[in-house]
């Protein structure tokens, strides 16, 4: 496993800037996708979000010619390959499911759900033998206790579908398997790069799955704001936050960066009650109340025993 990159200096307004972003616009992916998949003038959910994804795999790729010439697509065969494996997993598994499930699941109660990418890691990490902290281990428990009072209640009133939540949940599983083989396989060192490759292997996957699955296009039948929630979430939500995200890595601690992990969905719930209606419950607050502190917990915990960088970055999101 490669060293992980130094911080390099940035004045702390920069740093906090970039931040912001990856908060509010990532935050706010579940509303788009909520409203680019529902409604009669809703687009495929596959084909969309395969289409989000090679879209802006394409436009990653020109700003690195850009900026970096051609040497930046001198990538190995096994890197590709790597890549390649990776972005199936974030985004065919996890992003195909979200948005799968979001059809049927509130945009609030899926960024949640999907909170537990970080538990989830850690019992991989756990399943591998690695040795796990008992704060970290006590997060984890408190996470999973956050799901059950999240789901439970919603399945057995019947007001949300259940195979949809567990769509959800399949998702966050296969985000989780994704960010920890990343760090055992052979990327493209450069973070955009790889985010290129990913993006790529990731979105063809979606368009193949979707067509194989009887996906069909009329865009006659496209609303206008199913539309621009699509284009906002190829320029938004893929390329300006994801950017943001690795420009705040290199310049900031990674636990300080890791804290999207439990703003992001206090973002999402918050947007989808003021522009969709969403209804937020008292068990609703307390789920996610109970799995934002895990997961503040697990984040803590995991800082403090000074971890690689490449191991505590394990909770991006599915959106």
């Amino acid at each position: 496993m490669r060293a992980a990159r130094p911080e390099q200096h940035a004045a702390e307004w920069q740093v906090w800037a970039a931040l912001g972003i990856v908060y509010v616009v990532w935050g706010s992916t579940y509303l788009a996708i909520r409203v680019m998949v529902t409604g009669p003038g809703g687009l495929p959910p596959l084909l969309a979000g395969g289409t989000r994804h090679v879209v802006a795999g394409f436009i990653i790729f020109a700003l690195l010619l850009l900026w970096r010439g051609r040497g930046a697509f001198r990538l190995r065969r096994s890197e590709l390959i790597g890549g390649a494996i990776v972005g199936l997993l974030l985004l065919l598994g996890g992003n195909g499911l979200v948005v799968l499930g979001e059809q049927e699941v509130p945009s609030g109660l899926t960024a949640l759900i999907v909170a537990i990418v970080p538990l989830c890691v850690v019992v991989l990490r756990r399943i591998f033998r690695e040795r796990i902290a008992t704060g970290t281990i006590l997060g984890v428990v408190a996470g999973f206790v956050g799901v059950a009072i999240l789901i439970v209640p919603e399945g057995i009133s019947g007001r949300v579908d259940v195979l949809s939540m567990l769509m959800i949940i399949g998702a966050a599983i296969s985000w989780s398997i994704g960010s920890y083989i990343s760090k055992r396989l052979d990327m493209p060192y450069d973070p955009l790069a790889s985010t290129g490759v990913q993006m790529l292997a990731g979105g063809l996957g979606l368009l193949i799955t979707g067509a194989l699955t009887g996906e069909t296009v009329h865009p006659e039948q496209f609303s206008i704001e199913s539309l621009v929630s699509l284009l906002y979430l190829i320029t938004f939500g893929s390329v300006v936050a994801y950017t943001a995200y690795t420009w705040a890595l290199i310049h900031a601690s990674v636990s300080r960066v890791s804290t999207y992990a439990y703003v992001n969905p206090v973002v999402a719930v918050a947007l989808g009650s003021l522009l969709l209606n969403e209804t937020i419950d008292l068990t609703m607050m307390i789920g996610a109340a109970v799995i934002i502190v895990s997961v503040w917990l697990v984040i803590r915990t995991e800082s403090r025993r000074q971890r690689p960088p490449a191991t505590a970055v394990e909770a991006e999101p599915v959106a």
